[in-house]
């Protein structure tokens, strides 16, 4: 212990003779080699965490579009063209905007490519369905080795996806919601406003 408290105390002597010298220091062997791998490993951390913010949006969003489904359409045949053309284009709008494509940064941190809104109208149940379409993850280092290798037993299925989601991009997050239907044959008026 002794001997440690000694190393590092003449070093720091040595540095700082240096330092009022005005010579310049030499780089310690942590930063020259350690930084670039823990640069490496927080860009790795960093695209992972991209996939799990883009879930978390992609739930907030269906969530939007369905409730905002449920109380702005109607059953009525009469407002039935209003629903697929004006409320679908505005709710998909808002649902591009709050997932982020319209922001080229978060686009490229989420590796976003493509949206699909889909609504399904049945007897009881809208069905909202929010596709979301990716490009490569870009993190050419975890696509060096085939998936074969990568995701031998005994990881499965969701190894497989998760390469494919890093390597290939194009692959496709989906959530659906079901709401009921409420219809509204007249308009909707708050009670107490006129």
């Amino acid at each position: 212990m002794r001997t440690i408290v000694k190393t590092i105390s003449g070093r720091l002597d040595r540095a700082a003779f240096c330092l009022k010298g005005g010579r310049p220091g030499q780089a310690m062997t942590e930063v020259v080699l350690l930084f670039p791998l823990f640069l490496l490993i927080v860009f790795i951390t960093a695209k992972i965490f991209a996939l799990l913010v883009l879930v978390q949006k992609l739930e907030i969003a269906s969530y939007y579009a369905a409730r905002r489904w449920q109380l702005e359409s109607h059953l009525n045949v009469d407002q039935a063209s209003w629903d697929e053309t004006t409320l679908k284009k505005d709710i998909e709008k808002n649902v591009r905007g709050y997932i982020g494509f319209d922001t080229p940064a978060v686009s490229k941190f989420l590796n976003l490519k493509d949206l699909k809104l889909e609504v399904v109208r049945t007897q009881v149940w809208n069905v909202i369905t929010i596709t979301v379409i990716t490009n490569p993850a870009g993190v050419k280092m975890l696509c060096k080795y085939p998936k074969q290798a990568v995701c031998s037993y005994p990881y499965g299925a969701a190894c497989m996806n998760g390469h494919d989601y890093l390597c290939q991009g194009g692959k496709q997050m989906e959530v659906i919601k079901y709401v009921p239907n409420r219809d509204r044959p007249i308009q909707f008026v708050l009670p107490g406003l006129k």
